[in-house]
């Protein structure tokens, strides 16, 4: 009886702080990723506080992108009314809101896509400044998750980095390091067709003779496989089964 009883009495006690605590980790989940976005669009500032976070990211417009049109959707399109409360990872689990992708065209390793995506982007006097994009992939171990942030002309990158994986650390575990992400700052998505992603992890390191030098970026030394999903999740992200079509019609003013 008294086991029956302390098994009940904790029970509640355990549910009912689940239950009251759920709005805080839903309010930390939001701060997070939107520290992850201001840091890889650069305007993360060491030091800043919750409400420096909140201020600078209000500065956002956050969207519903259809993948398939390259248009953009209503929040009700996908059952909310609020595009920050919409889930694409989520999405990619549904078959109703998601698409398979075959092995032959799976270069990050995701296996289904969402059909919409959530992207946020900045404009003053109606020219697009940056735009932020989500992109996850497959590395050695694990799914990467992290976004890539674009200047306004949507072909300069200005900068990258990953919130969620369980790389090696100190090998595929570099993704991480600052001096690393540095290295994609300046570095260009598109050739002068701007149809296809040229981004190439390159071993030995990329220096001013390296031909093609504006597309590639240094490997992770001993981590050949986790620089392989880097590279190709990028490059599926930014291609046309993933933000290629929106990023043209962006580009040319239809959306």
């Amino acid at each position: 009886m008294v086991a029956l009883v302390l098994s009940i009495v904790f029970s509640v006690v355990v549910s009912t702080a689940a239950v009251m605590l759920r709005p805080a980790q839903i309010q930390n989940q939001n701060l997070d990723i939107k520290t992850n976005i201001l840091a890889a669009a650069g305007m993360l500032e060491p030091g800043d506080s919750v409400q420096d976070i909140e201020e600078t990211f209000s500065r956002f417009d956050v969207r519903l992108v259809d993948l398939n049109t390259g248009e953009f959707v209503e929040p009700s399109a996908v059952g909310v009314q609020d595009p920050m409360k919409y889930d694409m990872y989520k999405a990619a689990s549904d078959p109703d809101m998601s698409t398979n992708i075959p092995a032959s065209e799976d270069k990050a390793g995701i296996k289904r896509r969402p059909d919409v995506a959530k992207i946020y982007t900045i404009s003053e006097n109606g020219e697009i400044q940056r735009v932020v994009l989500p992109i996850h992939g497959y590395g050695l171990w694990s799914t990467l998750y992290g976004f890539i942030s674009l200047e306004g002309d949507l072909n300069t990158i200005e900068g990258l980095g990953f919130y969620a994986h369980a790389e090696t650390p100190g090998l595929g575990g570099e993704v991480d390091n600052p001096r690393w992400k540095q290295q994609w700052v300046g570095k260009e998505l598109y050739g002068q067709d701007k149809t296809e992603p040229e981004i190439r992890l390159v071993k030995g390191g990329v220096d001013a003779n390296t031909r093609d030098r504006e597309h590639k970026v240094d490997a992770l030394s001993g981590a050949t496989l986790t620089s392989r999903g880097v590279e190709q999740l990028v490059n599926y992200w930014m291609g046309d089964r993933g933000f290629a079509p929106f990023l043209k019609k962006l580009r040319e003013g239809e959306v």
